[in-house]
């Protein structure tokens, strides 16, 4: 068994971190390249050959004979070509080889990852370059290598590139406000997140007997268990042993690859979980989120269960997200949303406050935007869920200062309370300034702010350049507006005073699931975006393309493109759940539930031949069964020519419109039919796991 001392030891032990590079690098390389990471400058290209060989010394010493340029395509997971370290030096000899050009760029063939037109399928060259910023770690045999990845033209065709510009157009205008405060020495602002993941576990025996599951990711079809999460027991509740036995190899495989993974636990519904991070620079935290994601399914495999990711495998029971807990740091660690003891005097964090609410208001189509898809539709708006309104939760203290500071009166703190539970032996304690308000989309939470509407299974890249983009554009505005203002201290009140006037309507510190909710949302203008085929086309809206292009993070083309993949995946997501729908009612529920009718009718024979007995019981279950046999006969052809008629649709837009309109609702129906089937139906003859065998059977 491990000691707890030996993971300081192990921790980051299969990365290629600053202090492996320092204790292999001479030292005017590990200098470079610590001044790239610090600033996110070019690297140098004549240190490159020396990186790569230290790097690949590291590397096979840990076990590694291949490399792979790992990289994020528009396809919302991770890929990678591996290749090996070997090069010949005669027929029956070779070496272990691997130079600066290696490291730096790699030529995977991008003909059949999605562009949105960009390039047409015969261009097939695609570039990936090395990012210092994220270290290169090892893992099942190869040495991975974070990537960009473009086309032989130069548009992004991941997410990572225009999440790095927008991490540098956030810096470059936050540099510029903190000089109007007297900061000389501050070179480089970071944005920092931790991303919370919640997931299920379920049996691999019950998963691979559900092509629902395997197909798409979720149950399309499932009646309700008798108990799901009416009692509230398993939020927080003791882990199962093999859960924990899970968790436990999750955390030693995570903590190896460097991955601050902090805190686990039950989660609200049956068979959920969660594990969150201490947070890392945006860059980092990103591809160690995809990292932990592909881990846990592979460490669930281990252990005979599969890893839920999407947003509602299970209807009627919480579904899972991803809070991207997101702030703003120096480069020397200092944290510009934090507001100190007397945050109506710290006129550098209401700055920056506003910045924020600013940001949020004017590009609250781009944030619902940066979440939608078609498996976060059935997430958002849910009990679990914040609603599709963006809303601001900042809490009572922070907004009596707003309240104050839009009135131009003085603001008087309220002291803070203390817990006092009256019991001797604990102690009292002073409560934090505000509760925390769970159905916000975007709550301050003491010095970050926690935007709850990401989707579980989802790359928490383009929120955090939304994020990045919409606050760099506010900064740069305030910064424009202050800079050669003769009275700075006058100039910077007024300019808080009026941009917290203007976007207050952002605020809102109430319960975000009630219906009152949505009609004062409407009354203050806020956009309410219930699906994902609403939100798509903010993304080419001209007042957001004009934002991603002024900042240098996206061109129109490159914007142009991703509108017509999300659309493109919304689509083939709905087609895949229809077919494979209509797959399962024809092969597996109506041939189950007929063979169940016939036993019952051998049942009313046998009844019938002995005089004065009553079948009327087998005789109701018959009737009811055929009848909702025939209808979800009915509703599968139906399916079957709605999603015909949907996919034919030229336009990828209208075929995205028509499934959300025509295909949907008939994927409901039938659903509603086969399930009131799976209730009168012997469980002997039903012919897959029902829900209490999915969320209860692994003990």
């Amino acid at each position: 068994m491990e000691t707890t001392n030996s993971i300081p030891e192990r921790f980051g032990c299969r990365v290629f971190h600053d202090d492996v590079m320092k204790a292999r690098l001479p030292k005017s390389v590990y200098e470079s390249i610590m001044r790239t990471i610090a600033t996110g400058r070019e690297i140098d290209p004549t240190i490159a050959d020396v990186v790569a060989s230290a790097m690949k010394d590291w590397a096979i010493e840990q076990g590694a004979t291949h490399f792979t340029h790992w990289f994020q395509p528009l396809t919302g997971v991770t890929a990678e070509k591996h290749d090996a370290f070997i090069s010949p030096v005669s027929r029956s000899r070779v070496i272990m080889e691997f130079s600066g050009k290696e490291l730096i760029k790699g030529e995977p063939d991008a003909s059949s990852f999605p562009s949105g037109g960009l390039r047409a399928t015969f261009e097939a060259r695609g570039y990936t370059a090395w990012d210092p910023a994220s270290f290169a770690f090892v893992k099942d045999g190869s040495l991975y290598i974070p990537t960009a990845f473009c086309s032989y033209t130069g548009e992004a065709l991941d997410t990572k590139t225009p999440l790095i510009r927008s991490m540098d157009a956030l810096s470059r205008h936050a540099v510029r406000v903190l000089r109007l405060f007297g900061d000389k020495t501050t070179d480089r602002v970071n944005t920092t997140v931790g991303a919370e993941q919640e997931y299920f576990l379920i049996d691999k025996k019950d998963y691979d007997a559900r092509r629902d599951l395997l197909f798409t990711g979720r149950t399309l079809f499932g009646a309700p268990a008798p108990k799901g999460q009416q009692l509230d027991d398993h939020y927080f509740g003791p882990l199962k042993t093999r859960v924990s036995r899970f968790m436990a190899e999750l955390d030693r495989e995570l903590w190896d690859l460097g991955i601050l993974a902090k805190t686990k636990h039950n989660e609200v519904a049956p068979s959920q979980h969660e594990l969150a991070p201490i947070y890392a620079t945006v860059n980092l935290a990103i591809d160690q989120n995809l990292l932990t994601m592909e881990t846990m399914k592979r460490v669930a495999e281990r252990h005979g269960m599969v890893c839920l990711l999407h947003e509602k495998p299970f209807a009627g029971v919480n579904g899972s997200g991803k809070h991207n807990n997101w702030s703003i740091s120096t480069d020397s660690g200092k944290n510009l949303l934090k507001p100190g003891k007397t945050p109506a005097e710290n006129t550098q964090f209401l700055l920056f406050l506003a910045a924020v609410v600013k940001a949020v208001d004017d590009y609250q189509d781009l944030l619902r935007l940066s979440v939608a898809s078609a498996s976060n539709d059935h997430r958002l708006g849910a009990n679990e869920a914040p609603p599709a309104i963006v809303s601001m939760f900042i809490g009572d203290d922070l907004k009596g200062v707003v309240d104050s500071i839009v009135a131009g009166e003085e603001h008087h703190a309220s002291a803070r309370s203390v817990m006092n539970l009256h019991i001797p032996s604990i102690p009292t304690f002073a409560k934090d300034t505000t509760d925390r308000n769970r159905t916000s989309p975007f709550a301050f939470t003491g010095n970050k702010f926690e935007f709850r509407m990401v989707g579980s299974s989802q790359n928490v890249a383009m929120p955090n350049i939304v994020l990045n983009t919409a606050v760099a554009e506010s900064l740069r505005q305030f910064a424009d507006e202050l800079e050669g203002k003769e009275n700075f201290e006058v100039a910077v009140r007024e300019l808080i005073r009026r941009t917290f006037t203007e976007h207050k309507r952002i605020i809102f510190n109430g319960n975000g699931y009630s219906p009152e909710w949505e009609a004062e949302a409407a009354r203050r203008g806020l956009l309410n975006l219930r699906t994902a085929v609403e939100a798509f086309p903010c993304l080419t809206a001209e007042k957001n393309v004009r934002l991603f292009t002024e900042h240098g993070v996206m061109s129109r083309a490159e914007l142009t493109s991703r509108r017509e993949i999300l659309f493109e995946n919304y689509e083939k997501i709905l087609n895949i759940e229809a077919c494979t729908m209509i797959d399962m009612a024809m092969k597996d529920y109506i041939p189950a539930v007929n063979r169940y009718i016939a036993e019952v009718a051998e049942v009313i024979n046998a009844k019938s031949a002995v005089p004065g007995t009553s079948h009327r019981m087998e005789d109701a279950v018959i009737s009811r069964l055929s009848s909702l046999c025939e209808q979800a006969f009915d509703l599968t052809e139906n399916l079957k020519a709605e999603a015909a008629g949907a996919a034919s649709e030229a336009d990828i837009e209208k075929s995205a419109v028509a499934f959300k309109d025509r295909v949907i609702p008939v994927m409901e129906e039938l659903r509603r039919a086969v399930d009131a089937m799976e209730e009168y139906t012997a469980a002997a003859y039903w012919p897959v796991p029902t829900y209490g065998q999915l969320t209860f059977s692994v003990q």
